[in-house]
């Protein structure tokens, strides 16, 4: 039996990169999957190219409505929610002279808000219909340790640990377990945004902070998207019932703790 089977999962920031492989590897386990992301013809062709366990839905997590509008949607959809990924999520960087207050409010407003209100949401779904739920934020390497140029990136996701932490403790007396994933560095499109950071602030050459950060990898390599996704389905099993308010590194070593 698939692990996941007869389970339904809410996914934000799944139309592509690491999302987009958590909800790949939920439907291979058997559960129905609502791809949820602020670009919704890139959510819709994502659910198209992953079949009938999956359904497309339209969340910007920085706006209330539509966090309860993609809910209710979900829940029209695929009858309730027993598993929430907060996945969404945007990097910066700058010097700490030059941040700022906008970036700053962008990336809180996504990255820790959008997480915060996202399961709060759903836990209340999961609360009033007495569901045993699995709620699995997104934090990151960043968020164990500051970094002189990610000042506010590595805060939000620091935020994202305690959130899961206080949410974990709080939701396990409704039966509702709250953990976290802290991954390293990861490949993928959205690295090209965060080279040119690093170019722009270090003077590095395009490419160059990629290949410095991959070899620094004591796996040898930087991740990849599936390499989180078995932490991702073994955190969403009743494998993982006795887990709580845990926030667990996929970083191939790179932080220990």
């Amino acid at each position: 039996m698939r692990r996941l089977e007869g389970k339904t999962a809410l996914i934000t920031g799944a139309a592509r990169g690491i999302g987009r492989a958590f909800a790949e590897a939920y439907c291979l386990e058997g559960a129905r999957v609502a791809i949820a992301d602020i670009d919704a013809n890139s959510a819709a062709t994502a659910a198209e190219s992953l079949g009938a366990g999956a359904v497309a839905v339209h969340m910007d997590v920085t706006s209330q409505d539509s966090i309860d509008a993609a809910i209710e949607e979900t829940v029209e959809q695929l009858g309730q929610i027993d598993i929430l990924i907060n996945n969404a999520a945007i990097f910066t960087a700058a010097p700490i002279a030059e941040i700022t207050r906008s970036d700053y409010t962008r990336v809180f407003d996504i990255n820790v808000a959008g997480t915060l209100f996202t399961m709060q949401a759903v836990a209340n779904h999961m609360i009033a219909r007495g569901i045993r739920g699995k709620i699995i934020n997104m934090a990151s390497q960043a968020g164990r340790r500051g970094e002189p140029l990610v000042a506010v990136y590595c805060a939000s996701k620091a935020a994202v640990i305690s959130l899961t932490q206080s949410a974990g403790l709080n939701l396990i007396q409704h039966g509702i377990n709250v953990n976290a994933i802290a991954p390293g560095v990861v490949d993928g499109a959205h690295w090209d945004g965060v080279d040119a950071f690093f170019a722009k602030y270090e003077g590095k050459a395009p490419g160059q902070k990629k290949r410095e950060v991959g070899e620094a990898v004591p796996y040898g390599r930087m991740g990849r998207a599936e390499d989180l996704t078995g932490m991702a389905v073994f955190l969403a099993t009743e494998e993982a019932d006795y887990i709580v308010a845990q926030t667990y590194n996929v970083d191939g070593g790179n932080w220990m703790s």
